[in-house]
């Protein structure tokens, strides 16, 4: 029942719907306690031999108007009723995709893709259920069950009703067990489908891998295990939920058997008609609808309960970044970077240490390094996935953490290292962040990442349909539509976080040459392994453990004994035996 209060301030704000709602359900109460009143009169009158022909038709008449009236009363309740639970549907899901675009890398290292899409499906369903089945369900019983009990308590007999009565105090205290009981296990069940659904949308994502490596019946043990452990969890609330209509229909039979057992010793002494002996047990079975209704409202409620724990425990989690109030100039400024030290949360050894940068409009930065020398981090500091402890990074001399997020991040454009493409086509992937972007403009971003070609190979040219995750590209292709996305921007500031892995040598020769005409007056920030891409960059930091090892431009950091010269040297002898390879018929290039 705490799921009640816990949704107050949604019935509080909806008042009008669930109050219109409420009040049609007492209209229908009251009308649903004409028939039986009336077949006690009828039975009466027939017994006594006191009703006519007319007078019969027209009780008959007016319990089928009760019928048509109900009916029509039903249907505008369940219309004011559960458009509002569905509204309360539709304002979680809101919610919730507004707290998932608002959390950073930290949350997702520890919540799964499956379990926070069965929280925003499945638990907000079990909410949605319980406010709008189970408020009709309480308000149902709770008004029918007491209009049914002052009707037989004053009307007929309230020492019969007393004795009628005696099974359920025992059944409400059953029914509360089974609740509490039925909270629980449904908690862990959802849990187990969250499981479930991760381990599935993992399978589904990584198909091409698991069957390259035949990992298909390994894959599908590990699988039936998950489905197994949910199954089970389900049947332990299975279980639970068959106890509820069994104990409620004993707790029925029981109140029949008194009623008819003490109503025909009524009848016996003439303390009681048989018209109001057939009236009783007519009222008593309008009974038998609270009661299912009731135990119907512990077991949905409780589901419901169980579900927005979970929704409640993610929607409260404040970001690990939280937003700034100031905005930034209209003007382009300069880049300041001036970190300290810094350590990912729970991590004990510092990932970045004294790395310092200053970069002024029209500049471009290189970053390069071995793997895990901190590059990817520099690059999520300067986005502001994450805040430093210990230094700070400035826009205009004003830190990051003092500027909305919003506005800082409008004057950039990223390219990570692994580009994602909707299902969609090429031009609204290119699109993506200018929706309403021309398509002229679309295609001098294609050029700039000299991808355009490409498209235009396709079968529908641009308006080619890419497939999940751009399946039908290759992976070179995907990167430059990214670039493209990336370039349609405009943006101030341009990151590529080595965006141009999967290109060949001629193709990011050309990307780059068509970056420094577009990038006039723009920050570029590239990050790259091939240290090709970064000859025409302002200044190049060579990040090794976390820390700077050499700085200066490409031609200063080749006369350097280094990292820099020899992966240069490597890089270079290996680029040549790649044109003797082609020479002599052995493919190369991008993937």
């Amino acid at each position: 029942m705490r799921l009640f209060s816990q949704l107050s301030w949604y019935f509080l704000r909806e008042w009008r719907r669930y109050l219109g709602a409420v009040f049609l359900l007492i209209v229908i109460a009251i009308l649903q306690l004409l028939p039986p009143k009336i077949v006690g009169t009828v039975v009466d009158g027939i017994s006594h031999q006191q009703m006519s022909g007319p007078r019969l038709m027209m009780w008959i008449g007016v319990m089928l108007l009760t019928a048509v009236v109900v009916y029509l009363l039903r249907y505008v309740w369940r219309v004011l009723l559960f458009g509002a639970s569905y509204q309360l549907a539709v304002e979680l899901r809101q919610d919730f995709y507004r707290q998932l675009s608002r959390q950073h890398p930290e949350f997702y290292l520890r919540h799964r893709t499956g379990d926070l899409i069965a929280r925003a499906t499945n638990d907000v369903d079990r909410v949605v259920f319980a406010a709008g089945e189970g408020v009709l369900t309480l308000v149902d019983s709770l008004v029918m069950g007491l209009a049914v009990l002052i009707v037989m308590s004053t009307q007929i007999s309230w020492q019969l009703t007393l004795l009628a009565l005696l099974p359920m105090p025992v059944m409400a205290i059953v029914i509360k067990r089974y609740g509490d009981q039925l909270h629980h296990r449904f908690k862990d069940a959802q849990a187990a489908f969250s499981s479930l659904n991760d381990r599935t949308q993992e399978s589904l994502t990584s198909i091409r891998m698991i069957k390259a490596f035949g990992l298909e019946n390994h894959q599908s043990a590990q699988f039936a295990d998950i489905a197994r452990d949910t199954g089970q969890k389900n049947l332990r609330v299975a279980r639970i939920d068959a106890r509820f209509d069994p104990t409620i229909y004993i707790a029925i039979g029981l109140s029949n058997l008194l009623a008819i057992g003490g109503g025909s010793w009524l009848v016996w002494h003439g303390n009681m008609t048989l018209g109001q002996l057939t009236s009783f047990v007519m009222y008593l079975g309008l009974m038998i609808w609270p009661m299912l209704a009731l135990a119907w409202m512990f077991n949905i409620v409780e589901r419901g309960s169980a579900a927005w724990s979970r929704i409640r425990a993610l929607l409260s989690e404040a970001p690990a970044v939280e937003d700034g109030s100031k905005t930034l100039p209209e003007e382009r400024g300069q880049l300041q970077i001036a970190i300290r030290e810094f350590c990912y949360p729970g991590a004990q050894q510092p990932s970045l240490r004294h790395v310092n940068v200053n970069l002024k409009p029209g500049q471009m930065l290189g970053l390069c390094g071995p793997t895990g020398s901190g590059k990817s981090t520099l690059l999520s500091l300067i986005q502001r996935h994450f805040d430093i402890a210990q230094g700070d990074i400035r826009y205009h001399g004003i830190p990051l953490t003092q500027l909305r997020l919003d506005s800082w991040r409008s004057r950039m454009a990223v390219v990570s290292q692994t580009p994602f493409l909707f299902s969609d086509t090429v031009a609204n992937n290119i699109a993506l962040g200018r929706p309403a972007a021309q398509q002229s403009d679309i295609e001098k971003a294609a050029r700039l990442a000299n991808v355009h070609e490409d498209i235009l190979r396709l079968p529908q040219g641009y308006e080619t349909e890419v497939g999940e995750r751009g399946v039908m590209l290759s992976g070179g292709q995907k990167q430059r539509i990214s670039i493209a996305r990336a370039l349609l921007l405009n943006a101030e500031i341009l990151i590529l976080d080595d965006a141009l892995s999967a290109v060949d040598g001629r193709t990011e020769h050309q990307i780059l040459h068509n970056l420094r005409k577009w990038g006039a007056g723009r920050t570029v920030i590239i990050s790259a392994h091939r240290l090709s891409a970064l000859t025409e960059a302002s200044e190049i930091l060579v990040m090794q453990q976390g820390t700077v090892a050499q700085r200066g431009q490409h031609g200063a950091l080749l006369e350097q004994q280094g990292w820099y010269q020899d992966m240069y040297r490597y890089q270079q002898l290996e680029a040549a035996l790649d044109e003797d390879d082609i020479e002599k018929g052995v493919p190369h290039g991008e993937s």
